[in-house]
């Protein structure tokens, strides 16, 4: 008789622990879904969006959960700076050669030099085209910056779009087996 009591009690007790998590889990998701569902419903979130991805670059994909958005955004800010300073510093390099050649004049050794075997107009050209990269990637840093802001703001306002199959278009293609042609339609279906 004992033994059928601890049966039932460990049975009981069972059961309860795994309907307070069962609870626990549904109560968590409904309120995830309230939370995304206000999101979507928010007429701010899109300049939300928008306000933080031009704070810090990326912030605004994650306020839209869009986090495979982030090694894109980082990635090529990244790229484009490490070139900026790459060209940067070449630059400098032949600008202090070439202000050196003026400075000593004849006195300067081209042998123990960096840029001694260029001459004076191989020099001068060297340095404007490393400084037209420096600028470009300058103008790609800036335009990767203002692509991810406009980004965010649009995927927040996408977020908000209605994608249910009560709304739906289908494009259809059947074969034509009288004139073995193809034959293109298409199928709009709204649903109240």
């Amino acid at each position: 008789m004992k033994n059928i009591l601890y049966i039932v009690f460990l049975c009981f007790f069972h059961t309860a622990i795994f309907a307070q998590q069962d609870t626990l889990t549904t109560e968590k998701t409904i309120l995830k879904n309230k939370e995304l569902l206000d999101r979507a419903t928010d007429p701010l979130a899109p300049s939300r969006a928008a306000f933080y991805s031009a704070i810090v670059p990326g912030l605004g994909q994650i306020y839209n959960r869009s986090y495979w958005k982030l090694p894109l955004v980082y990635g090529g800010m990244g790229t484009s700076m490490y070139f900026y300073f790459h060209n940067q510093k070449q630059y400098q390099l032949l600008r202090d050669d070439y202000k050196r050649r003026l400075k000593l004049g004849s006195a300067y050794d081209r042998a123990n030099e960096r840029f001694g075997q260029l001459d004076d107009d191989r020099i001068i050209r060297a340095q404007r085209q490393f400084q037209k990269s420096r600028d470009l990637c300058l103008v790609i840093t800036l335009g990767i910056y203002i692509l991810n802001i406009v980004d965010a703001n649009v995927d927040a306002h996408l977020q908000q779009f209605n994608v249910d199959d009560d709304l739906s278009f289908e494009p259809s293609f059947q074969f034509n087996e009288v004139n073995q042609s193809y034959q293109f339609g298409m199928t709009m279906r709204y649903k109240f």
